[in-house]
């Protein structure tokens, strides 16, 4: 008897639930509930991606206008601000898009309510984001470095791809991304805010007329026009540098624009080597004397 009852019983218990699920599906009211909740969904999902294209638009617009104020910022900094902007505008609607959300299926009230508890909470647990955030405002606000800017952090060495709040991502050479908490920048080197001076050694074999070879670089400098691989001004030969073992090193200077010293030198010393060539004049590589010695022995 005691099992028919309890089978009895489970079979009752499906029959609720199954009566609860027929509600529920074939309930006009619930599909309707439903439907209205989706499309409240898809439609704070839409304004809210509108709504940042319009302003992230509206930024670049903005800052894309000539002014022709000398309080304008530079364009590096410009593109910095551009950047920051966007990031702000984009947590700030699509968190404001999560609680719309939010709010239709629970009541967010209570959860507003608890965010000054819990945000003092996670203060005390979070310092280092809150280190990071500081930092990034004043790397911002004092101009440290821009987006575009090539800088060393550390032992990161690459461009800035971009700076927030928290982070500062560099893209490297080879193409890989350094993501530096701003907390942990300490010292930067910033490559592109001055011009470059490019430093080259030009050497030349003992067996050549120094001062015909002196004459022909001068000659070769003077030929140089503004704008070559980045040149800004007349290059200078301050003259002999060194004395080698085999060679004599000549020093050559030439200002560039910034960051464009290394592509300057590589077409100078191309373009160098086949003027020398031309005139005569030989790079200094390696060579080896042997001496053969011939042993006679006594004829007999």
């Amino acid at each position: 008897m005691a099992l028919k009852e309890e089978v009895v019983e489970a079979t009752s218990n499906i029959k609720s639930v199954l009566d609860v699920v027929k509600k529920l599906i074939f309930n006009e009211e619930t599909w309707v509930k439903v439907g209205f909740t989706s499309i409240k969904i898809v439609f704070i999902i839409l304004i809210s991606f509108i709504i940042v294209s319009v302003l992230k638009s509206v930024i670049r617009r903005v800052f894309s206008l000539k002014l022709k104020s000398r309080l304008r910022p530079t364009e590096r900094r410009e593109k910095t601000l551009v950047k920051l902007l966007e990031n702000a505008v984009s947590y700030i609607i699509y968190f404001a898009a999560i609680l719309a959300i939010l709010a239709e299926f629970i009541d967010i009230s209570g959860l507003l309510a608890g965010a000054g508890v819990l945000g003092l909470a996670i203060g005390f647990g979070a310092q280092s984001l809150v280190k990071d955030v500081i930092s990034g405002f004043f790397i911002i606000f004092e101009d440290q470095f821009s987006v575009g800017d090539y800088v060393m952090i550390g032992t990161a060495l690459g461009t800035v791809e971009e700076i927030g709040l928290r982070t500062t991502k560099l893209s490297a050479y080879g193409g890989e991304i350094h993501i530096i908490p701003n907390g942990n920048i300490a010292e930067v080197i910033n490559y592109s805010i001055n011009n470059s001076l490019a430093i080259i050694d030009v050497r030349i074999g003992y067996d050549i007329d120094i001062q015909r070879a002196e004459d022909l670089i001068e000659e070769f400098l003077k030929s140089l026009p503004i704008g070559y691989g980045g040149l800004i001004a007349q290059p200078t030969l301050i003259g002999v540098q060194d004395l080698a073992a085999s060679e004599i090193v000549f020093g050559v200077t030439a200002q560039t624009e910034p960051v464009m010293q290394w592509a300057f030198a590589r077409i100078f010393r191309k373009d160098l080597k086949l003027f020398l060539d031309q005139h005569g004049i030989e790079i200094p590589y390696p060579k080896m004397v042997v001496y053969h010695k011939e042993e006679r022995g006594e004829q007999e």
